[in-house]
C-alpha cells in the first residue's frame, strides 16, 4: 500500500468546494509533523512585507495557502512538475480571490532560475526526489535576494525514505517509491548547500522519538486502514477524536526538542 494514491483520493473528496479544501489544508497542518516544524520556522522569519516567495515543489498547495495567510502582502510563486495539480491549485486560489498575488506554474527545478527574485524559498519533501540536487541548490542560491533564506524539509539517512517511517519489515513496502536517495546525511546536505554557494547552513533533526510515534498514530495506521478498506473513511473522525490529543502532544514535543538523531531534517540556508 502506498501513501500517494490515498492522498489523492482524500484530495478529491475535500476538493469539491473551497471550504472543504481549506478544511483539508487545516487538517494536514494539524496532523503532519513536518507542517508543525515548517510552521515554527516560518514564524521566526523577518521577511519584507511585500516579499516574493517561491514554493519549490508545491504539490497540493498546502504550504502556499499557509504562507498566503501568514504573509498577506507577499507575492507567492508556486512551482511543480505536475500539470494537473498546477491547474487545480490555480483554480482554487482564484476561487478564494488570491490569484492576484499567488500563482502556480509548471517548472523543472533543475532548470528554474529567477536571479535575485525571492526573499524566501521553501522546498518541503522535494529534494529526495531529485537526482541533480546540487544543481537545484545552485538555482535556489541564484534566485534568492542577498538577504534571502532557503527552508528545506527532507528525510534524513537515519532510516531511509519511507515518509518518516522506517520499519523495513518483510513484505512491507514504502509509502513512496519515487525517492532517488534514502535520505540525506546531515553533513552531506550542509556541504552540498555550501558547495552551491550558501554562506551559512543550519540543519537539525526532526522526527525524533516523539515524532516517529506520532506519525504512526496519526498517519501510518489510518492510511493503512484506508488502503485496506474505504469503509474506514466513515470511522476516521472517531479514530482521530481518540488519537489526535496524544499525537498533538507528541508533535509539540518533537518541535520543541533538540534531537541527536531523527528520520527527518529541517534545513535553513542563508545566501
Amino acid at each position: 500500500m502506498q501513501y500517494d494514491p490515498i492522498k489523492r483520493s482524500l484530495g478529491r473528496v475535500f476538493n469539491q468546494t473551497p471550504a472543504l479544501r481549506k478544511l483539508f489544508y487545516r487538517l494536514l497542518d494539524l496532523l503532519l509533523l513536518r507542517a508543525w516544524h515548517v510552521g515554527e520556522e516560518l514564524k521566526k522569519l523577518n521577511l519584507p512585507e511585500t516579499a516574493h516567495i517561491l514554493d519549490a515543489g508545491s504539490g497540493f498547495g498546502q504550504y502556499t495557502y499557509r504562507m498566503s495567510r501568514m504573509f498577506p502582502k507577499a507575492s507567492i510563486l508556486a512551482v511543480d512538475v505536475k500539470e494537473d495539480q498546477i491547474a487545480d491549485c490555480n483554480r482554487f486560489f482564484g476561487q478564494i480571490k488570491r490569484a492576484g498575488r499567488v500563482r502556480f506554474e509548471e517548472a523543472d527545478l533543475t532548470r528554474f532560475v529567477q536571479p535575485g527574485k525571492f526573499s524566501l524559498i521553501i522546498s518541503i519533501d522535494v529534494m529526495e526526489h531529485i537526482e541533480e540536487d546540487v544543481q537545484v541548490f545552485r538555482n535556489f542560491h541564484q534566485s534568492l535576494t542577498e538577504e534571502g533564506v532557503l527552508l528545506i524539509s527532507t528525510p534524513s539517512d537515519q532510516g531511509g525514505s519511507d515518509v518518516h517511517d522506517h520499519d523495513h519489515e518483510e513484505g512491507v513496502h514504502g509509502f513512496i517509491d519515487e525517492h532517488v536517495r534514502d535520505g540525506y546525511n546531515i553533513r552531506e546536505i550542509e556541504e552540498k548547500l555550501k558547495l552551491a554557494g550558501f554562506s551559512r547552513v543550519e540543519a537539525r533533526y526532526s522526527y525524533g522519538k516523539p515524532g516517529r510515534l506520532s506519525w504512526r498514530l496519526s498517519m501510518k495506521y489510518p492510511i493503512q486502514l484506508l488502503g485496506a478498506s474505504k469503509l474506514f473513511f466513515v470511522l476516521l473522525p472517531f479514530y482521530y477524536l481518540i488519537v489526535f490529543p496524544l499525537a498533538a502532544l507528541l508533535n509539540y514535543r518533537d518541535v520543541k526538542s533538540r534531537h541527536t538523531t531523527g528520520t527527518g531534517l529541517i534545513v535553513k540556508a542563508f545566501k
